[in-house]
């Protein structure tokens, strides 16, 4: 006789108040990265020339690239927890509409899993870039105090 491995999942039942704030929360978070995506693209083109010149040219052209890409990403999961948001109406609309509930349930726990993940990797895209940026103001005034002896 065979006995069969079970894995058992318990999933957190999440009400529909809970995944509005949960969306609202993304929606907050989503659009702060945006501003912040902003104030990267300012600090970028005022170091610009020094960024050029330093010896780690590579890395920082690398890490414009993953911000880029980070832009691109932040934008689309703007628009896709925006679409999600309105589509929270199948849960509260009063009709058993099982089969679309549990599809949106699961969208959900699907979102949880995809901005923790990105929000995760933008951190570290965000520590790096700020290295850079002190790495380099490290080195610039180096240089200039041995400039001036």
């Amino acid at each position: 006789m065979k006995t069969i491995q079970t894995h058992a999942h318990y999933i957190e039942w999440l009400s529909a108040d809970q995944m509005h704030d949960a969306s609202k929360e993304w929606l907050s978070e989503l659009n702060f990265i945006k501003d912040e995506h902003r104030f990267f693209e300012d600090l970028i083109t005022t170091y610009t020339s020094q960024l050029i010149a330093s010896k780690r040219f590579s890395d920082t052209k690398e890490i414009i690239d993953e911000l880029n890409k980070s832009q691109k990403q932040n934008d689309l999961l703007i628009e896709v927890v925006k679409t999600h948001e309105n589509e929270l109406q199948i849960m509260v609309d009063g009709v058993d509409q099982i089969k679309e509930e549990s599809a949106y349930t699961k969208a959900h726990k699907g979102l949880v899993e995809i901005i923790n993940e990105f929000l995760k990797d933008y951190k570290t895209l965000k520590t790096q870039l700020f290295d850079l940026i002190k790495n380099m103001k490290r080195d610039e005034k180096k240089d200039h105090l041995i400039d001036k002896k």
